[in-house]
């Protein structure tokens, strides 16, 4: 892996040890490299309970059976479903049956135009967002979104036939942590990750799993928070308030704008267009946040429409986000990878109310 120059890691920073190599995620956090953006964009997980360690490829390269894991990713990305293996943070397993689970983003929703010039109304595009409606009561957010369907296990080719479509298990509404502790991916995640899934474990016991490979692991410490569908970098796991920020933010069914890498199910210009309105108006809450549009007007230029909800009949604000996509020559390698490459990036260019 390239080094800048011959800097060495420091005691106190990441959680390294003094004297080791500086690792890609420390190098990406050094330059800065924007995160919105670059959450993966299937609607939805399929978590499979493996525990023990995972080779590169994650379920497949496990003690799962190879062709299985092969058959259950070929109906996942048939269903819109990312496969996740997960395992407790302390390890172990409980036993004689394995867990899996099933969470979808919702489906989008066609909702009317209220102020501004966009599109809405019978015939339009559905706006993209969490929810239809917020409830009142803050407490119970969470409750309103939708939650994980668990099931178990015993033969691993009893996967092949469990239905993925939400019409099977035991509906699951509370928030559930999964933290990328991939190590056979990439060393930053097993060195950043495992910390954080074991802080947060000792804060929301049973409400935690390690889990493999959710891509942009120079971004590690990683964390895919449920329901709110959102996708997390450089979590702060050795600062106990950044971890109870998240956890609170969670709870009430709103993200940390600022360690955001997106929402899942959304594209990548989407995903950084939502993120970028909330940063600049203060939101928290992204069911305040529906996605009307989004186009590209020259090679590598966009154009997002974003409506912002404001206060109980109100009505909702148009806001207009261009971006442009860029590929971006970076001067170090992924831990995992043996020379550099060029790498996107989403940048902001314009904002606008509309």
């Amino acid at each position: 892996m390239a080094e800048a120059g011959a800097a060495r890691k420091t005691a106190g920073t990441g959680g390294f040890a003094s004297g080791s190599p500086v690792r890609c995620s420390l190098l990406s956090a050094e330059r800065e490299e924007p995160m919105l953006g670059t959450a993966f964009a299937e609607p939805g997980v399929l978590l499979v309970e493996q525990p023990g360690p995972w080779g590169h490829a994650g379920l497949s390269a496990s003690r799962f059976d190879s062709a299985v894991a092969e058959g259950l990713a070929v109906r996942a990305r048939a269903a819109g479903l990312r496969v996740l293996a997960i395992r407790r943070p302390a390890g172990g397993f409980d036993g004689p049956r394995r867990r899996w689970a099933v969470w979808r983003a919702p489906e989008p929703e066609r909702a009317e135009h209220a102020g501004g010039s966009g599109t809405g109304g019978e015939g339009a595009p559905p706006a993209r967002g969490l929810q239809a409606s917020l409830p009142a009561d803050p407490e119970a957010r969470h409750h309103t979104l939708p939650g994980l369907l668990w099931s178990d296990f015993g033969a691993d080719a009893e996967l092949l036939d469990v239905p993925l479509d939400g019409s099977a298990g035991e509906a699951d509404p509370e928030p559930l942590y999964l933290v990328c502790a991939h190590g056979k991916r990439d060393v930053c995640c097993a060195l950043r990750g495992r910390p954080l899934a074991a802080a947060l474990e000792t804060r929301r016991p049973g409400r935690v799993w390690e889990c493999s490979h959710t891509g942009g692991h120079r971004f590690a410490p990683i964390v895919l928070a449920l329901p709110t569908g959102a996708l997390y970098g450089r979590v702060p796991g050795s600062d106990a308030d950044g971890a109870d920020a998240l956890i609170a933010a969670t709870e009430r069914g709103e993200v940390v704008p600022d360690l955001l890498r997106g929402l899942i199910g959304f594209a990548p210009v989407e995903q950084a267009a939502i993120g970028h309105v909330m940063m600049a108006l203060s939101l928290t809450d992204p069911r305040a946040v529906r996605l009307r549009s989004s186009v590209e007007t020259a090679p590598g230029r966009w154009e997002a429409r974003v409506d912002v909800r404001g206060p109980a009949g109100a009505g909702s604000s148009p806001w207009l986000v261009r971006l442009a996509v860029e590929s971006v020559e970076i001067s170090y390698a992924s831990c995992a990878k043996p020379a550099a490459k060029a790498e996107r990036e989403l940048r902001l260019v314009e904002l606008l109310a509309q």
